[in-house]
């Protein structure tokens, strides 16, 4: 993998084959990102602001304290449970954002067997 030094920063250089993929697979992950998180929302009715589809390195997603949620383009490639938990984590780190108990509570009201999918997409390379 190369590397490239800019503005004092070192910053990954991505293959034209992970850019392509990301080009192809961005729209997918956005609209099945989009819609469960509609769906999960109509439990819990947070207010999120922004939606992205990122290509990032090592997380699955993210929730910004701006209440702007954050998903990596590879969630269009995996299975609708594994999606599932991570939008509902993401979703409920709005009103917890923290991974006290009350936040896996809140996850566990629509993902009741959260503990074995978070083992299942730790597992798994991104």
């Amino acid at each position: 993998m190369a590397w490239i030094l800019r503005r004092r920063r070192r910053v990954r250089r991505v293959s034209s084959k992970s850019r392509i993929e990301f080009q192809l697979l961005k729209e997918q992950a956005r609209t099945r990102v989009t819609e469960r998180l509609e769906h999960f929302n109509e439990h819990y009715r947070f207010k999120y602001n922004k939606v992205f589809i990122r290509n990032t390195r090592s997380r699955w997603g993210s929730c910004s304290s701006k209440h702007n949620l954050g998903f990596n383009y590879r969630v269009a490639k995996i299975s609708p449970e594994l999606l599932d938990y991570i939008v509902v984590h993401e979703l409920c780190h709005i009103k917890e954002f923290n991974h006290s108990q009350d936040f896996w509570s809140l996850v566990a009201q629509t993902i009741p067997n959260w503990k074995h999918l978070r083992k299942t997409l730790r597992s798994r390379t991104l």
